[in-house]
């Protein structure tokens, strides 16, 4: 996984071709489709912010967090006092006195390369969410042609293997991560749901 410093040298020289500007087209249908309600709402990782806002924008009170002091600092640009139900954090996981009922994150999980590593994130996002509180979780595939650019990759096994302990795998579907990147990284669209056992 990326140090703190190489995330800030990122942000710093604009190297970031995830960062689109465009809200998360999976995050877009999920929740539409699934439905989700707006309710108190994490988003890990969130960069320049682009995904909370539009959350904010759909009715959810969210709590936006990134390692990244720089990319905060854009996202406070782009929210300038107008999304009033977004709060920044800076860091991983922010010290709740309530607990969200849903969780976003948009290439976090994938970034951890030690399996015992990817558990405890998923461990620590279940202790975040409210009992059955879901998670989107956007992860970088191994579908597709080699590439020696884009989001690490991580297979359906290593995706279960993280986070079955704590989580029902609602879905998990194949798609693409909108990116700046010259090809498409294939990407794994998990919903989970945590479960009841798991407090």
């Amino acid at each position: 996984m990326p140090t703190v410093e190489e995330w800030e040298q990122r942000y710093e020289s604009g190297s970031t071709p995830w960062d689109t500007g465009r809200p998360d087209e999976h995050l877009l249908r999920v929740v539409g489709e699934h439905p989700i309600a707006p309710c108190r709402a994490l988003e890990v990782g969130c960069g320049t912010g682009t995904n909370a806002i539009w959350l904010a924008e759909q009715g959810f009170e969210v709590l936006a967090s990134d390692v990244a002091a720089r990319a905060l600092t854009q996202a406070r640009r782009k929210l300038n006092g107008t999304h009033r139900t977004v709060t920044l954090h800076h860091g991983s996981f922010p010290v709740a006195d309530d607990p969200f009922d849903f969780a976003f994150d948009r290439g976090c999980l994938h970034s951890f390369d030690d399996p015992a590593e990817r558990a405890s994130f998923a461990e620590q996002m279940a202790q975040q969410l409210s009992a059955d509180g879901l998670w989107l979780s956007i992860i970088g595939s191994t579908d597709g042609p080699p590439r020696d650019h884009g989001p690490p990759r991580r297979s359906a096994r290593d995706v279960v293997q993280a986070v079955e302990q704590h989580f029902e795998i609602l879905s998990l579907r194949r798609g693409e991560m909108d990116t700046d990147l010259p090809t498409t990284p294939m990407v794994w669209v998990s919903l989970m749901k945590k479960r009841r056992a798991y407090r």
